[in-house]
């Protein structure tokens, strides 16, 4: 069986991060290409790092070449992108543009971190831009779509962010369709989902996350 090469947008964010040392553990990957604007610091054979401003996405095609699988865990928030036009840039413009160089160059299986509450008509902005982006996504001529949905992540973050912590301590009064989840969880359903690789859209929501 010929093994797997992947790209990985968003390895230095939470759920990236918790990915990367998985497709690089994993022997049925042979090559594993992040792309991203700072280095992830690790060194390993199968990993070639792509470093530039994402904002230059598009002139960087030649990073998705020979690539079968794409991962994109890329996102941010309000507060860090301090404006909804920085919010959509990430969070839709990106993910879009990665979406279509990876099938220019043969992408077969495209995977994407999304939100519990995506939905493109919804009135909170967040969901609405998550929604949006999975919309927008389902439309392209992938052979697969993989989409996840994790409530609110949890993991070891560079920031100190009070709200996590609040809702960390209080996760386990919460319905287990809302209730926090580890980064390290998603990232490990992402990578036994990108091996499921059956025609078609694939949704998966928090709760399901676990069982994976």
């Amino acid at each position: 069986m010929e093994r797997a090469r992947v790209l990985l947008l968003g390895a230095t964010g939470l759920a990236g991060g918790e990915l990367l040392p998985l497709l690089l553990a994993d022997e049925s990957i042979a090559r594993v290409v992040v792309v991203a604007r700072r280095t992830t610091g690790i060194r390993h054979a199968k990993l070639e790092e792509h470093l530039f401003d994402l904002a230059n996405l598009e002139q960087h095609g030649d990073a998705f070449a020979d690539v079968d699988r794409i991962f994109c865990a890329l996102g941010t928030t309000m507060r860090v992108a301090g404006s909804e036009e920085r919010f959509r840039f990430v969070d839709h413009d990106l993910p879009l543009t990665a979406a279509r160089l990876g099938l220019a160059h043969g992408a077969r299986h495209y995977l994407l971190v999304s939100s519990l509450g995506a939905n493109p008509r919804s009135r909170v902005f967040y969901n609405r831009v998550k929604g949006e982006v999975e919309e927008d996504l389902r439309a392209l001529p992938y052979r697969c779509v993989t989409i996840v949905r994790p409530s609110f992540l949890t993991g070891p973050r560079r920031e100190f962010r009070l709200g996590e912590q609040i809702v960390t301590r209080l996760g386990f009064l919460m319905p287990p369709r809302i209730k926090p989840i580890e980064a390290r969880t998603v990232a490990r359903a992402l990578l036994e989902l990108s091996r499921r690789e059956e025609p078609g859209v694939r949704i998966v929501e928090s709760r399901e996350l676990r069982s994976l």
